[in-house]
């Protein structure tokens, strides 16, 4: 990609600014250099930047991170939606996350890889502006590429990310796999934000909450009378992707009827609106996601063999929060920082005993379930920080006996909730119950998968 406004670096070493300007200029990106904290003000008082990437450390203390972090505070009063990349030695966590509720978009570690920064600064470049929306509401399946940070300390999620920097700028299909809630769809939008696609849309569909009867109108669309109810010709999610990506999730729960169709299609490159014998070209990258099993599906016959090949030309497996300890604190604070921002309170920090608590949790619910603890919290704390009383985890941590046994265990805190968090509650405990297998969850509530799916869409579970 080439941008036209140039990106602000921040740091008192000149080799460093030399490094970074042949770096980006490869890229082409334009550079400004800044060699301290009073420069750096006058130069984003005087100029537009379309990001600032900043050092915490100057020549005044090279080690604490303070004057950093003051700059920071600087930039973030005067320009509070300006991009903002911190970079620091690794090992200084507690700078990073002090620096995340200080509300920088992401950071990176000194020394850099060179493919991981440059596409970092990429996917902020291609971010659309605050307040914009992404696109037109008449196709909200296409979402902006991802705009909160990708938290990798772990070394299982470091070795994610080595992944995605390898393959993101190529064209091969990905398939993530992991537990609900570890992140898929974020990942996926990263990928295309990263990739040479960037510039174009990212289309989301759920392929599980498809209803049979509508599947290829979906996918593919359709032309005006193809069917009684098609009084307008329709795109699907294959032209909506027009030289973008195509993130296809719980691609597992595919009707296997449709599943001929989607893998000529992606050997074919091109598809068919319904109704319509003209065909189209699908310039399209394909990156689907699971939970599911999917060897155990082809031998159940519930799944092709030859699409799975299709799909997987590069596996990554997303791994759950309980492998990946290392980054709670940092994801606790991303997630502090954020609902305080939404719902405007002053509580954005955690106390030590509340983190503490939330590293002995064993999360079942991954991700998802500490953005909801984290969010639950901010908004019934009363104090300027969370501590460990603020976070629920005490019915969660009743589902180690079973979805009943959660239930009778917090059979009181039930009484006074209204029928949409009751609603909710079932639907995380039989997921939990039944280990993540949405269609077995479905069947114990006596549900059709695509109304449990239309429900855990509507509940953000």
């Amino acid at each position: 990609m080439r941008c036209d406004t140039p990106i602000l670096i921040s740091d008192d070493d000149r080799n460093v600014h030399t490094a970074l300007h042949l770096l980006f200029k490869n890229a082409g990106i334009r550079t400004a250099p800044a060699y301290s904290p009073e420069e750096t003000i006058e130069s984003l008082a005087r100029e537009r930047y379309a990001l600032l990437l900043m050092d915490l450390n100057y020549q005044r203390d090279t080690t604490s991170g303070s004057e950093g972090l003051a700059l920071l505070g600087r930039v973030r009063e005067r320009w509070p939606d300006l991009p903002v990349v911190v970079m620091t030695g690794w090992g200084s966590i507690d700078l990073v996350v002090e620096a995340m509720r200080m509300r920088a978009h992401d950071f990176i570690e000194k020394p850099w890889e060179n493919s991981r920064l440059v596409g970092l600064v990429q996917s902020l470049l291609s971010a659309p502006p605050p307040g914009r929306r992404a696109t037109e509401p008449s196709t909200p399946s296409i979402e902006p590429p991802v705009s909160m940070p990708w938290i990798a300390n772990a070394p299982s999620m470091r070795r994610v990310m080595e992944i995605v920097d390898q393959v993101a700028g190529s064209d091969i299909s990905i398939l993530l796999t992991g537990e609900n809630g570890t992140g898929k769809t974020q990942l996926a939008s990263l990928i295309h934000a990263r990739s040479t696609r960037a510039p174009g849309p990212f289309v989301s569909v759920n392929m599980s909450a498809i209803p049979d009867s509508l599947f290829e109108s979906e996918l593919y669309g359709h032309v005006k009378g193809a069917f009684t109810d098609a009084r307008s010709s329709r795109s699907g999610r294959f032209e909506m992707a027009e030289r973008g990506t195509l993130f296809m999730d719980e691609i597992g729960e595919m009707p296997h009827q449709q599943q001929a169709k989607l893998l000529h299609v992606l050997e074919s490159r091109r598809f068919e609106k319904l109704g319509s014998s003209q065909s189209q070209q699908a310039d399209v990258r394909i990156v689907s996601a699971t939970n599911a099993q999917l060897p155990d599906l082809i031998e159940r016959g519930r799944f092709r063999q030859d699409l799975l090949y299709r799909l997987r030309g590069i596996e990554i497996r997303v791994p759950a929060l309980r492998e990946r300890l290392e980054d709670i604190r940092a994801l606790a604070a991303m997630y502090a920082s954020h609902f305080a921002r939404k719902y405007r309170r002053t509580t954005s920090t955690l106390e030590p005993r509340a983190l503490s608590r939330l590293e002995a949790y064993h999360w079942p619910g991954n991700v998802r379930e500490l953005s909801h603890v984290i969010e639950r919290a901010v908004l019934l704390c009363r104090g300027d920080a969370l501590r460990a009383d603020d976070l629920d985890l005490g019915m969660a941590r009743a589902t180690e006996g079973g979805a009943g046994a959660a239930m009778s265990a917090d059979l009181e805190s039930w009484s006074d909730i209204t029928l949409e968090d009751a609603e909710k509650r079932m639907l995380q405990l039989a997921l939990r119950k039944h280990g993540g297998n949405a269609s077995a969850a479905a069947r114990a509530l006596g549900l059709s998968r695509s109304a449990f799916y239309r429900r855990l869409d509507k509940h953000d579970c």
